[in-house]
C-alpha cells in the first residue's frame, strides 16, 4: 500500500526534499520553511491514503475529510510563504520536489503503485497545490490590490504548477506500465492518455493566453462553424468519457465565422473542459451552433448544478475556482472571455438554477464567397 510506503520512507523522503531545494539555482528555502511545508503536507497525505484505502471514497471521488485539511493546510502554507517574501514558483516546488523523491525511491526499491493509490496521491498533490498557489495568488491580490500589474513570475509559476502536476502522473503511469505491472489499454494506461491530452490543452491554452497578453495581431480566416466542432469534438468525447459522462453536439449547417481559427478553438475547448469537469457523475454536456439573425451562437451547456447567487461574473476573473474541483487555476474561462472578445464576440453564462450552466459564445455571422465554400 503507498501509504505504508511513505509512512516507512518519511524521513528519507523529507532528506531527498531538502537535497533538491539546496540543489536548486532559485533562492533556496529556509528549514523552518521546509519543516512546515513538505513534512506536515506528507503526515497528511498518508493519512488520506490510508483513508481512501479502509473508508474508500464519496460520490465525487474523494476520500474521507483528511483531504480537507490537506487544503486547509496547504491554503496557510501559501500565504505564509507569501509573507516570507517567497515567490508562486517557489509554492509550486515544495510539492513538485516531493512528487519526484516518491516517484524516485519507488523505482529504487521496486515500488509498485496500486492504480487506487495512484489517483488518490495525485488528487491530493494537485489539490494541495492548487489550494497553496491560490491562497498565495488571492492574498497577493489583496496586498497589492490597488495595482493592475501582472506579474510574470506568478503567471510561469501558475504554468508550472500545471505541467509539473500533469507530466508527473503521465511519468508515473508509464513507470507502472514499463514495468510490466499493469496493461497499456487498462486504466493506467487511461490515466497515460489524459495527462498526454491535459498537456496538449494546456499548450494550446498558454499559446493563445500569449498571444492575448502580447497583443499580437488576430489571424482571421473564414472559417465554417462545422471543421471547428469537429476539431474539438474528438477531445471532447475523451474527456466525456474519462469523467464518466455523456455528450452530444448539434450544429445548423451553413455556420461560418471570420475569426482566429486557433484562438477560437482554444476558447470553445475550455469552455467544454471546464464543463466536463463541473457537472456531476453520469451527467450530460451538449455542444449546439445556431444562427440568431446576424449571429452565430454557440451554447456548451453542463450539468454542474448551478452557480451560487451572485458569482457568475467572477468566474471569468483569473484564478478564480468554483466548486470543489481545485485542479487547474481559474484562468481557462478568462482566456477564453478575451478570446472570443479579441474575435468581436462575446461570452457570458446563463445560471440555470438547480440544473447547471450555459456558457455562450456570440459571434458576427459571415457569409462565405462560392470558391470559399468550393473545396480546391
Amino acid at each position: 500500500m503507498l501509504h505504508e510506503f511513505l509512512r516507512a520512507n518519511h524521513d528519507e523522503l523529507i532528506r531527498r526534499c531538502r537535497t533538491k531545494v539546496i540543489g536548486r539555482s532559485a533562492p533556496g528555502t529556509s528549514p523552518a520553511r521546509l519543516e512546515y511545508g513538505i513534512p506536515d503536507f506528507l503526515s497528511r497525505l498518508t493519512d488520506a491514503l490510508r483513508a481512501a484505502q479502509s473508508d474508500g471514497v464519496d460520490a465525487d471521488g474523494n476520500a474521507s475529510g483528511a483531504e480537507g485539511a490537506i487544503g486547509s493546510a496547504a491554503a496557510k502554507h501559501g500565504v505564509e510563504l507569501l509573507h516570507g517574501g517567497y515567490t508562486v514558483a517557489q509554492v509550486v516546488h515544495d510539492y513538485g520536489d516531493l512528487c519526484q523523491a516518491v516517484t524516485e525511491l519507488a523505482q529504487e526499491k521496486h515500488q509498485t503503485i496500486a492504480v487506487d493509490d495512484f489517483h488518490t496521491f495525485n488528487r491530493c498533490l494537485d489539490n494541495a497545490m492548487a489550494d497553496a498557489v491560490t491562497a498565495f495568488g488571492h492574498r497577493r491580490d489583496a496586498i497589492n490590490s490597488a495595482s493592475e500589474e501582472q506579474s510574470m513570475n506568478e503567471r510561469l509559476g501558475f504554468l508550472a504548477h500545471e505541467l509539473r502536476n500533469h507530466l508527473n502522473t503521465a511519468m508515473l503511469a508509464f513507470h507502472s506500465i514499463k514495468s510490466g505491472s499493469v496493461a497499456l489499454t487498462g486504466a493506467t494506461g487511461a490515466v497515460l492518455d489524459r495527462s498526454l491530452l491535459a498537456l496538449r490543452n494546456l499548450i494550446d491554452r498558454s499559446l493563445a493566453d500569449v498571444r492575448l497578453s502580447a497583443g499580437l495581431k488576430i489571424r482571421a480566416e473564414l472559417i465554417p462553424i462545422r471543421d471547428l466542432i469537429e476539431e474539438v469534438q474528438v477531445g471532447a468525447e475523451l474527456d466525456a468519457q474519462e469523467h464518466g459522462l455523456t455528450f452530444s453536439s448539434s450544429l445548423e449547417d451553413g455556420l461560418w465565422v471570420n475569426a482566429d481559427r486557433p484562438m477560437l478553438s482554444s476558447a470553445l475547448s475550455n469552455l467544454l473542459q471546464n464543463a466536463f469537469k463541473f457537472t456531476h457523475a453520469h451527467g450530460h454536456v451538449t455542444l449546439n451552433a445556431r444562427a440568431s439573425g446576424e449571429r452565430v451562437i454557440i451554447d456548451v451547456e453542463d450539468e454542474c448544478g448551478g452557480l451560487p447567487k451572485g458569482k457568475s461574473d467572477e468566474l471569468f476573473e483569473s484564478f478564480a475556482q468554483q466548486g470543489s474541483d481545485r485542479t487547474g487555476l481559474g484562468l481557462g474561462l478568462a482566456i477564453s472571455r478575451r478570446g472570443v472578445e479579441a474575435n468581436g464576440g462575446t461570452l457570458r453564462v446563463h445560471d440555470v438554477a438547480g440544473k447547471g450552466c450555459i456558457f455562450t459564445i456570440e459571434l458576427p455571422r459571415h457569409t462565405p464567397t462560392l470558391s470559399a465554400q468550393t473545396p480546391s
